[in-house]
């Protein structure tokens, strides 16, 4: 039966409000990187949840969190909560996505929540900790997520207000609705390869060239036609504020990285390379970019799959 325009006006009215109020009661929206003062703005959100993941990257661990965190955070140690996970010999696989949900569920996080996560802020590695858990919510179809720029540290330059205590977590619910475009496997990087499409590597110098190698990789060397995007570069010298647009999109060209097809982020365990990603997919804001797990570590376990050495790596195309 038709509706009358009175009723038709009543109900158009009504679903109206009832999208208001899903959109009123989501979490604050962000950038994929956010400072103190946003962060100060927003502290007492109830839908905000702040992820410390700091660990022995760092010198931190759960008592280091107890001793002073920002108020209201959760601690999830990028090293000992379960971010990551060794299998098959290599370090550093994502781990089930069942195993990733009970994780988020366990830190109080719902799918209607927005994250941030927090580094300690001494460093580009330590970068890499927040950037490769930003990067597993993507990969788990969370959107709202950003990353404390300049991390714990920059907060308390900021004169921020610190909290002590245990982290104690109210366990929820999390969904994940996986993104599979987001994580490329070995087969995946082998078809990049023979299809000419572009892989960049996170790695320092030395080891990009094959002149050094991370303990877990079987051989020395890159994946043939890799660029270099070393992940020192893209963070400021003894912190972790990340550089700006302008500034990654100026050694992408350097690097001569090809931004008009897929491209495929690696280092040895997918640390490094996360901080890859994130330049290129949430700075740079280029689509199609994936991040290798596996990575080197992976990558040498066949010593079928062929090596590159004495590359010149980003940071000597630049002199320094």
């Amino acid at each position: 039966m038709a509706l009358s325009p009175i009723r038709f006006i009543m109900l158009t009215a009504a679903l109206i409000g009832l999208v208001s109020l899903g959109q009123a009661q989501a979490g604050p929206s962000v950038t994929p990187l956010v400072d103190s003062q946003w962060l100060q703005t927003h502290l007492n959100d109830d839908e905000l949840v702040i992820v410390d993941v700091r660990s022995g990257i760092d010198g931190t661990n759960a008592q280091g969190f107890a001793n002073g965190h920002i108020p209201h955070a959760v601690y999830a140690s990028y090293t000992g909560a379960g971010w990551r996970v060794a299998a098959d010999g290599v370090p550093g696989k994502v781990p089930p996505v069942s195993d990733l949900e009970a994780l988020i569920g366990s830190l109080g996080i719902t799918n209607d929540d927005t994250v941030v996560v927090v580094p300690a802020g001494v460093g580009s590695t330590d970068f890499g900790s927040a950037a490769r858990v930003y990067w597993t919510f993507k990969y788990l179809g969370h959107d709202s997520v950003a990353i404390l720029n300049g991390g714990y540290q920059a907060w308390l330059d900021a004169g921020g207000a610190q909290a002590t205590g245990p982290s104690a977590p109210v366990a929820t619910t999390f969904t994940a609705q996986p993104r599979p475009a987001l994580l490329a496997d070995t087969q995946a990087v082998e078809a990049a390869l023979d299809a000419g499409e572009q892989l960049v590597d996170a790695r320092p110098a030395d080891q990009y060239s094959g002149k050094t190698k991370h303990p877990a990789a079987l051989n020395a060397g890159t994946i043939p036609g890799a660029a270099s995007l070393e992940e020192r570069l893209l963070v400021n010298q003894g912190t972790a504020l990340f550089i700006d647009r302008s500034e990654v999109e100026e050694l992408v060209s350097v690097a001569g990285i090809e931004t008009g097809q897929p491209i495929i982020s690696f280092c040895n365990t997918g640390h490094w390379a996360a901080t890859a990603w994130f330049a290129l997919s949430e700075v740079a804001e280029l689509d199609n970019v994936s991040l290798y797990d596996g990575s080197m570590t992976e990558w040498t376990q066949d010593t079928n799959r062929p090596l590159a050495i004495a590359q010149r790596a980003l940071s000597e195309l630049l002199g320094n």
